[in-house]
């Protein structure tokens, strides 16, 4: 298993603890009310489970699982799928703070990282889902 996808895999388990984490919190503060900023844990818990957990559980699985390309470089140019890696995580980290420090437009700067990081995965490694087709010559 190539190094990306060790670190995407083992990351998002540490995503899954966090966010079962947060989750437990907000659960047992719907029971016994202890503290009631504890509800600022539920966009960090959303984001990091969705995109944190199983999203880049997935992309670790599919860089690693997918067909590779013949040559010496058979993942393709795996810079695309780093950049992809960073500014995911980038962009779950600014999501995960921004409700405790409360910027305006933040959100959409953490959403813009997170976006761009996913078009970076697929920008990167679309050959090796489809690869170039040739054409026949007569």
């Amino acid at each position: 298993m190539p190094l990306l996808s060790r670190l995407a895999v083992r990351l998002s388990l540490v995503y899954l603890v966090v966010g079962i984490t947060f989750g437990a919190l907000m659960l047992a503060n719907k029971g016994i009310m202890f503290a009631p900023l504890v509800w600022l844990f539920l966009p960090a818990h959303i984001d990091i489970m969705f995109l944190g957990w199983m999203t880049q559980f997935a992309l670790g699985v599919a860089f690693w699982i997918l067909p590779r390309l013949g040559g010496s470089a058979p993942r393709g140019d795996e810079r695309w799928s780093w950049l992809a890696f960073g500014l995911l995580n980038l962009g779950i980290l600014l999501a995960a703070i921004f409700p405790f420090i409360r910027v305006e437009g933040a959100m959409l700067v953490a959403r813009l990282f997170e976006s761009a990081g996913l078009l970076s995965f697929a920008f990167g490694n679309w050959r090796r889902i489809y690869p170039m087709k040739f054409s026949r010559a007569p």
